[in-house]
């Protein structure tokens, strides 16, 4: 469990307190926001680098897009270590929070409730048991509507791992550890334990392109 954030002091503040001993994480959607309002300049180069570095799996990947933040402008990275790179780099953070890099799940609720905020309190009680009463419903329906063992974002991604793992070359090394080549790259798949050594497939707990590569490979021998 950890709780993500806009970094907003209040709330940290509160939710040290109701929730002792969770990590508190910051929004990097939020982060970008600050960096474009303070730091004004590269932001058409740093935009997609940012991204790519707070989404980076292996220390040596966001070492690298650091290091090309840097060049573009170093106050961007000086002001990314302030906050600390535990709270808004995947590979930094002590919490699997790989799904919940953002705090758009609150973003969203606030802005459909904006109107509702300026009602007496029972009758804003009222209208967020009705709102949550027509999500669910609509949720079940979608569900009921999948015909698929993960739901639809999940599948999207599995479908794209899918897609690149095709290009990648596979050496069997035991029965469950395979060593996956892309380019001049390689990484060690361990089926068995479910882990790679590029760190997404842990990470996400979803079979990343290498996994697919490895899966592939033992179904053809």
């Amino acid at each position: 469990m950890c709780v993500d954030s806009d970094r907003n002091e209040s709330i940290l503040k509160a939710t040290s307190i109701v929730y002792q001993g969770v990590s508190h994480y910051s929004c990097m959607c939020h982060i970008w926001t600050n960096i474009r309002v303070k730091l004004k300049k590269g932001h058409l180069q740093l935009n997609e680098l940012y991204f790519a570095t707070a989404g980076s799996y292996t220390l040596y990947e966001f070492n690298e897009k650091m290091s090309k933040i840097e060049e573009i402008d170093p106050r961007v990275k000086s002001y990314l270590y302030d906050i600390g790179y535990h709270r808004w780099s995947r590979v930094h953070v002590t919490v699997n929070r790989t799904w919940t890099m953002t705090s758009n799940i609150a973003e969203s609720l606030n802005a459909v409730t904006k109107d509702a905020r300026e009602l007496p309190i029972f009758d804003l009680l009222e209208y967020m048991r009705t709102l949550l009463e027509r999500w669910t419903k609509e949720k079940l329906l979608k569900a009921k509507g999948t015909f698929t063992f993960l739901g639809y974002k999940f599948n999207k991604e599995l479908e794209k791992n899918s897609t690149l793992s095709q290009k990648l070359r596979v050496r069997a090394s035991r029965d469950h550890i395979h060593i996956v080549i892309d380019g001049v790259k390689r990484y060690i798949i361990c089926l068995e334990s479910k882990k790679c050594s590029y760190g997404q497939f842990q990470l996400d707990e979803l079979p990343c392109a290498h996994a697919l590569a490895a899966l592939r490979h033992m179904n053809e021998t």
